[in-house]
């Protein structure tokens, strides 16, 4: 008995292999058929991605290559319009205004004739040579004023520098805070120190009239032409055209005009030795000059007296500019 249920049970195990087999030969051309159409779904569905991403990337380049020659267009703009002005002779009216007057130029020449005319006066009272009586009113009326007005616009321009980048990280911070940039400009333009407090006013007039943004602080220049001043147009005018993150790139500019202004410093210092060579030796001809005439006035007093001695102290004259030209030039150094 026992027997007998293994063999059935044998036989139906054989007929479930068989009828398994028979099965799968009946269904395995359809099983691979159906497998490599799924298979030609899958890759043409990876080739529809593959091309869609494909085209992302190629309008992404695209995109950031319109950029680039936007900004960079807008660079050269700015450059060429720089440059424009660099070699444009600034008029009076604009020298008064970068010195901070708010005198007219008619007044600044009243003002220069009226020195020398005072001036005249005194060398009549005083009895000196006629040449010196017409050529003072001249040279004071003319070019001592003209020398005052540059140095009064360099000093200017120096505490422009030494304040700029404090008002920049005040930019900075309003930004981080959710100022918008208009906000932060006029702030410092009501907050500020001059002559910073000035030229962002200006910038703000400037947004008032029409101008946007970048126009106005491309402007600044006009008023402070100043390398640092066009690194600051520059990043709110490619902030403006490519995006990004503004608090960053002007912190970042803040920190680069620290440190050019330490450069600065340290290249003064250690050109000091050499300034201080060069006036040394710029000054001693003339301090021994004088040290002859107290000894011994009888040898310097021909040099003034007899045609070959006026001869002599121009072409001495000619000479020690020529020496203090290339010696001011050689110390000077530009960062």
């Amino acid at each position: 008995m026992f027997g007998l249920d293994a063999i059935v049970l044998a036989i139906i195990a054989l007929v479930a292999v068989a009828a398994g087999a028979v099965c799968y030969g009946l269904l395995f051309s359809r099983m691979e058929t159906e497998k490599k159409a799924a298979n030609r779904v899958s890759r043409v569905a990876s080739n529809e991605t593959d091309r869609v991403k494909v085209k992302a990337a190629r309008d992404r380049v695209q995109e950031m290559s319109k950029r680039r020659k936007s900004v960079q267009d807008n660079l050269k703009d700015l450059e060429k319009r720089q440059q424009e002005n660099t070699k444009r002779k600034l008029s009076l009216k604009s020298r008064l205004t970068q010195a901070g007057f708010a005198i007219t130029p008619a007044k600044f020449y009243m003002f220069g004739a009226a020195f020398g005319l005072f001036l005249m006066l005194i060398a009549l009272l005083a009895g000196a040579p006629m040449l010196v009586v017409l050529a003072l009113p001249v040279v004071a009326g003319l070019g001592l004023p003209r020398w005052i007005l540059g140095f009064l616009i360099k000093r200017r321009q120096n505490k422009f520098l030494n304040e700029f980048p404090n008002a920049l990280d005040v930019i900075v911070r309003s930004i981080k805070s959710g100022l918008p940039l208009n906000d932060a400009i006029r702030l410092i333009a009501n907050e500020g120190r001059d002559p910073v407090k000035t030229e962002f006013r200006r910038v703000v007039e400037s947004q008032q009239v029409g101008l946007s943004v970048p126009d106005a602080c491309a402007r600044m220049t006009n008023y402070m032409p100043l390398q640092e001043v066009s690194f600051f147009a520059i990043v709110i005018a490619i902030q403006s055209q490519a995006g990004g993150n503004l608090s960053e790139a002007i912190g970042n500019l803040s920190k680069v005009l620290r440190d050019r202004k330490k450069m600065k410093a340290k290249v003064q210092a250690l050109s000091m030795e050499a300034k201080a060579s060069a006036v040394i030796i710029g000054a001693l001809p003339f301090i021994v000059a004088t040290l002859v005439y107290l000894t011994s006035p009888q040898y310097m007093i021909i040099l003034f007296t007899d045609p070959r001695g006026h001869f002599i102290m121009g072409a001495s004259a000619v000479w020690m500019s020529i020496g203090i030209f290339v010696m001011r030039n050689m110390v000077n150094f530009d960062i």
